[in-house]
Protein backbone atom coordinates (compact mmCIF):
# COMPACT_ATOMS: atom_id res chain seq x y z
CA UNK A 1 0.00 0.00 0.00
CA UNK A 2 2.82 2.55 -0.15
CA UNK A 3 4.84 3.81 -2.71
CA UNK A 4 8.08 4.89 -2.13
CA UNK A 5 9.39 7.63 -4.61
CA UNK A 6 12.91 8.25 -5.66
CA UNK A 7 13.72 11.71 -4.47
CA UNK A 8 16.03 14.46 -5.41
CA UNK A 9 15.76 18.19 -3.97
CA UNK A 10 14.22 20.35 -6.19
CA UNK A 11 16.17 21.30 -9.21
CA UNK A 12 18.69 18.56 -8.75
CA UNK A 13 18.48 15.19 -10.59
CA UNK A 14 20.76 12.48 -11.56
CA UNK A 15 23.31 12.93 -14.77
CA UNK A 16 20.47 10.47 -16.40
CA UNK A 17 17.46 12.11 -15.86
CA UNK A 18 15.47 15.40 -15.10
CA UNK A 19 14.35 17.46 -11.69
CA UNK A 20 10.98 15.71 -10.51
CA UNK A 21 10.29 17.31 -7.36
CA UNK A 22 7.80 19.05 -9.73
CA UNK A 23 5.66 15.97 -9.73
CA UNK A 24 5.50 14.76 -6.60
CA UNK A 25 1.73 16.53 -5.85
CA UNK A 26 0.63 14.71 -8.93
CA UNK A 27 1.67 11.55 -7.84
CA UNK A 28 0.07 11.97 -4.30
CA UNK A 29 -3.00 13.27 -5.79
CA UNK A 30 -3.40 10.05 -7.63
CA UNK A 31 -2.28 8.02 -4.65
CA UNK A 32 -4.82 9.08 -2.50
CA UNK A 33 -7.41 7.89 -5.35
CA UNK A 34 -5.93 4.53 -4.88
CA UNK A 35 -6.04 4.48 -1.22
CA UNK A 36 -1.90 4.42 -1.37
CA UNK A 37 0.83 6.66 0.65
CA UNK A 38 3.69 7.78 -0.83
CA UNK A 39 6.75 7.85 0.90
CA UNK A 40 10.38 9.28 -0.28
CA UNK A 41 13.97 7.45 -1.58
CA UNK A 42 16.19 10.10 -0.70
CA UNK A 43 18.71 9.95 -3.49
CA UNK A 44 22.66 10.67 -2.69
CA UNK A 45 22.47 14.36 -4.79
CA UNK A 46 26.06 16.33 -4.53
CA UNK A 47 26.88 17.53 -0.99
CA UNK A 48 24.21 15.70 1.48
CA UNK A 49 25.34 15.64 4.65
CA UNK A 50 23.85 16.35 8.00
CA UNK A 51 22.90 19.91 6.96
CA UNK A 52 21.08 19.73 3.74
CA UNK A 53 19.39 16.36 4.78
CA UNK A 54 17.75 18.67 7.86
CA UNK A 55 17.00 21.26 4.80
CA UNK A 56 15.29 18.56 2.85
CA UNK A 57 13.77 16.48 5.38
CA UNK A 58 11.78 19.71 6.52
CA UNK A 59 11.05 21.11 2.59
CA UNK A 60 9.47 17.30 2.32
CA UNK A 61 7.37 17.91 5.50
CA UNK A 62 6.64 21.31 5.40
CA UNK A 63 5.34 20.79 1.42
CA UNK A 64 3.52 17.42 1.58
CA UNK A 65 3.03 16.62 5.08
CA UNK A 66 -0.16 17.41 4.95
CA UNK A 67 -1.15 15.25 1.91
CA UNK A 68 -3.58 12.33 2.92
CA UNK A 69 -1.30 10.20 0.36
CA UNK A 70 1.83 11.19 2.89
CA UNK A 71 2.70 8.17 4.87
CA UNK A 72 3.32 7.65 8.53
CA UNK A 73 4.29 4.65 10.16
CA UNK A 74 3.25 3.83 13.39
CA UNK A 75 6.11 3.38 15.47
CA UNK A 76 6.16 0.87 18.86
CA UNK A 77 5.69 3.52 21.42
CA UNK A 78 2.38 4.58 19.03
CA UNK A 79 4.02 7.67 17.48
CA UNK A 80 3.42 8.51 13.29
CA UNK A 81 6.24 9.65 12.11
CA UNK A 82 7.37 9.95 8.12
CA UNK A 83 9.63 7.68 6.83
CA UNK A 84 12.87 8.54 4.91
CA UNK A 85 14.95 5.48 2.95
CA UNK A 86 18.49 7.51 2.00
CA UNK A 87 20.00 5.26 -0.53
CA UNK A 88 23.84 5.05 -0.43
CA UNK A 89 23.84 6.35 3.27
CA UNK A 90 27.18 4.54 3.42
CA UNK A 91 29.14 7.30 1.72
CA UNK A 92 28.69 9.04 4.69
CA UNK A 93 30.63 8.99 7.28
CA UNK A 94 28.36 7.67 10.96
CA UNK A 95 29.97 11.34 12.96
CA UNK A 96 27.81 13.41 10.12
CA UNK A 97 24.52 11.51 9.93
CA UNK A 98 24.87 11.36 14.34
CA UNK A 99 25.41 15.01 14.08
CA UNK A 100 21.83 14.44 12.27
CA UNK A 101 20.46 11.86 13.89
CA UNK A 102 20.90 11.26 17.70
CA UNK A 103 19.32 13.44 20.27
CA UNK A 104 22.54 14.86 21.70
CA UNK A 105 23.83 16.07 17.53
CA UNK A 106 24.67 19.47 16.46
CA UNK A 107 22.27 19.36 13.42
CA UNK A 108 19.75 17.24 15.76
CA UNK A 109 15.77 16.38 14.18
CA UNK A 110 15.18 14.40 16.92
CA UNK A 111 12.01 15.57 19.26
CA UNK A 112 11.34 18.22 16.41
CA UNK A 113 8.51 18.35 14.41
CA UNK A 114 10.20 17.08 11.65
CA UNK A 115 11.34 14.02 13.28
CA UNK A 116 11.42 10.86 11.34
CA UNK A 117 12.14 7.20 10.68
CA UNK A 118 15.17 7.19 8.82
CA UNK A 119 16.34 3.55 7.09
CA UNK A 120 19.69 3.22 5.81
CA UNK A 121 20.69 1.25 2.84
CA UNK A 122 22.72 -1.91 4.24
CA UNK A 123 25.76 -3.54 1.38
CA UNK A 124 28.65 -4.81 3.83
CA UNK A 125 28.07 -6.50 7.00
CA UNK A 126 29.98 -4.00 8.83
CA UNK A 127 27.78 -1.04 7.78
CA UNK A 128 24.98 -2.34 10.19
CA UNK A 129 27.30 -1.06 13.29
CA UNK A 130 28.01 2.39 11.04
CA UNK A 131 23.99 2.57 10.78
CA UNK A 132 23.61 1.64 14.80
CA UNK A 133 26.32 4.11 15.65
CA UNK A 134 25.24 7.00 13.06
CA UNK A 135 21.09 6.97 14.93
CA UNK A 136 18.99 5.90 11.99
CA UNK A 137 16.37 3.59 12.89
CA UNK A 138 16.44 0.90 10.62
CA UNK A 139 18.21 -0.68 7.60
CA UNK A 140 17.38 -2.09 3.91
CA UNK A 141 18.83 -4.17 1.54
CA UNK A 142 18.02 -2.84 -1.76
CA UNK A 143 19.40 -4.68 -4.58
CA UNK A 144 17.36 -7.55 -5.92
CA UNK A 145 20.41 -9.91 -7.36
CA UNK A 146 20.43 -12.43 -4.09
CA UNK A 147 23.90 -12.99 -3.40
CA UNK A 148 25.09 -9.33 -5.01
CA UNK A 149 26.18 -8.11 -1.69
CA UNK A 150 26.06 -9.13 1.88
CA UNK A 151 22.80 -7.55 2.77
CA UNK A 152 21.14 -8.82 -0.43
CA UNK A 153 21.84 -12.14 0.26
CA UNK A 154 18.96 -14.17 1.47
CA UNK A 155 20.97 -16.23 3.85
CA UNK A 156 22.23 -13.47 5.64
CA UNK A 157 18.87 -11.86 6.86
CA UNK A 158 18.27 -13.80 9.83
CA UNK A 159 21.46 -12.54 11.78
CA UNK A 160 21.00 -9.44 10.37
CA UNK A 161 17.51 -9.45 11.93
CA UNK A 162 18.98 -10.79 15.01
CA UNK A 163 21.15 -7.72 15.12
CA UNK A 164 18.45 -5.32 14.43
CA UNK A 165 16.40 -6.69 16.95
CA UNK A 166 19.30 -6.70 19.86
CA UNK A 167 19.58 -2.83 18.85
CA UNK A 168 16.20 -1.46 18.82
CA UNK A 169 16.47 -1.21 14.95
CA UNK A 170 13.81 -2.08 11.82
CA UNK A 171 15.20 -4.75 9.26
CA UNK A 172 13.57 -4.46 5.86
CA UNK A 173 14.36 -6.96 3.32
CA UNK A 174 14.11 -5.80 0.11
CA UNK A 175 12.60 -8.48 -2.78
CA UNK A 176 12.69 -8.28 -6.06
CA UNK A 177 11.33 -10.67 -9.30
CA UNK A 178 15.00 -10.98 -11.12
CA UNK A 179 17.91 -9.03 -12.44
CA UNK A 180 19.01 -8.34 -15.57
CA UNK A 181 21.02 -4.57 -16.40
CA UNK A 182 23.38 -5.86 -19.17
CA UNK A 183 22.09 -3.76 -21.65
CA UNK A 184 23.99 -1.01 -19.32
CA UNK A 185 26.77 -2.93 -17.91
CA UNK A 186 27.55 -5.37 -20.48
CA UNK A 187 30.01 -6.39 -18.05
CA UNK A 188 27.52 -7.41 -15.58
CA UNK A 189 26.02 -10.64 -16.84
CA UNK A 190 27.62 -12.72 -13.44
CA UNK A 191 24.57 -10.54 -11.22
CA UNK A 192 22.25 -11.07 -13.82
CA UNK A 193 19.10 -13.52 -11.51
CA UNK A 194 16.80 -15.42 -14.10
CA UNK A 195 12.90 -14.85 -13.28
CA UNK A 196 11.98 -18.49 -13.72
CA UNK A 197 8.75 -18.02 -14.52
CA UNK A 198 7.72 -16.02 -10.95
CA UNK A 199 9.98 -18.73 -8.80
CA UNK A 200 12.78 -16.14 -8.19
CA UNK A 201 10.33 -13.60 -6.48
CA UNK A 202 8.15 -16.29 -4.63
CA UNK A 203 11.59 -17.49 -2.99
CA UNK A 204 12.58 -13.66 -2.35
CA UNK A 205 9.52 -13.05 -0.81
CA UNK A 206 9.18 -16.72 0.90
CA UNK A 207 12.94 -15.75 2.54
CA UNK A 208 11.56 -12.38 3.81
CA UNK A 209 8.61 -13.62 5.36
CA UNK A 210 11.17 -16.37 7.48
CA UNK A 211 12.64 -13.52 9.51
CA UNK A 212 9.28 -12.13 10.41
CA UNK A 213 10.39 -8.18 9.59
CA UNK A 214 7.70 -5.58 10.41
CA UNK A 215 8.17 -3.90 6.09
CA UNK A 216 9.01 -5.54 3.41
CA UNK A 217 10.30 -3.07 0.27
CA UNK A 218 9.88 -4.28 -3.50
CA UNK A 219 12.62 -2.64 -5.62
CA UNK A 220 10.94 -1.92 -8.28
CA UNK A 221 8.05 -1.23 -9.64
CA UNK A 222 9.87 -0.13 -13.47
CA UNK A 223 13.13 -0.07 -13.61
CA UNK A 224 13.26 -1.98 -16.75
CA UNK A 225 17.10 -1.09 -17.62
CA UNK A 226 17.93 -3.43 -14.79
CA UNK A 227 15.34 -5.84 -15.16
CA UNK A 228 13.69 -5.33 -12.21
CA UNK A 229 9.39 -4.04 -13.09
CA UNK A 230 6.38 -5.72 -11.57
CA UNK A 231 4.26 -3.48 -14.24
CA UNK A 232 2.54 -4.64 -16.85
CA UNK A 233 4.73 -5.40 -20.05
CA UNK A 234 4.07 -6.59 -23.20
CA UNK A 235 7.10 -8.12 -26.04
CA UNK A 236 8.32 -4.35 -27.51
CA UNK A 237 11.90 -3.50 -29.35
CA UNK A 238 13.26 -0.21 -29.69
CA UNK A 239 16.08 0.34 -32.07
CA UNK A 240 18.62 -2.29 -30.51
CA UNK A 241 17.25 -3.03 -27.08
CA UNK A 242 14.44 -5.77 -26.65
CA UNK A 243 12.67 -5.04 -23.67
CA UNK A 244 11.71 -8.68 -21.23
CA UNK A 245 8.15 -9.52 -21.54
CA UNK A 246 6.46 -12.07 -18.80
CA UNK A 247 5.33 -14.56 -21.69
CA UNK A 248 3.97 -17.05 -21.29
CA UNK A 249 2.48 -15.36 -18.61
CA UNK A 250 -0.50 -12.69 -18.27
CA UNK A 251 0.90 -9.08 -18.66
CA UNK A 252 0.54 -8.48 -15.19
CA UNK A 253 1.40 -11.63 -13.72
CA UNK A 254 4.04 -9.65 -11.30
CA UNK A 255 1.19 -7.63 -10.09
CA UNK A 256 -1.01 -10.89 -9.00
CA UNK A 257 2.40 -12.33 -7.60
CA UNK A 258 2.59 -9.02 -5.38
CA UNK A 259 -0.72 -9.71 -4.04
CA UNK A 260 -0.82 -13.20 -3.26
CA UNK A 261 2.54 -12.62 -1.21
CA UNK A 262 1.37 -9.37 0.65
CA UNK A 263 -1.80 -11.54 1.41
CA UNK A 264 0.07 -13.95 2.96
CA UNK A 265 2.45 -11.63 4.36
CA UNK A 266 -0.81 -9.90 6.59
CA UNK A 267 -2.14 -13.19 7.51
CA UNK A 268 1.07 -14.13 8.73
CA UNK A 269 1.97 -11.36 10.73
CA UNK A 270 -1.32 -11.58 12.07
CA UNK A 271 -0.40 -15.02 13.79
CA UNK A 272 3.17 -13.58 14.71
CA UNK A 273 1.47 -10.25 16.70
CA UNK A 274 -1.09 -12.79 18.59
Amino acid sequence: GVIVLSWYPPGMADENGEPTDDLVPVILDYARKYNLKVTFHIEPYKDRDDRSMYHNVKYIIDKYGGHPAFYRHKTSTGRFLPMFYVYDSYVTIPEIWANLLTTSGSQTIRNTPYDALFIALLVEERHKHDIHRSGFDGMYTYFATNGFSYGSSHHNWASLKAFCDSNNLMFIPSVGPGYIDTSIRPWNNHNTRNRVNGKYYETAFSAALLVRPEIISITSFNEWHEGTQIEKAVPKRTGQVVYLDYKPHKPNVYLELTQKWSEKYRKEQEQWLM
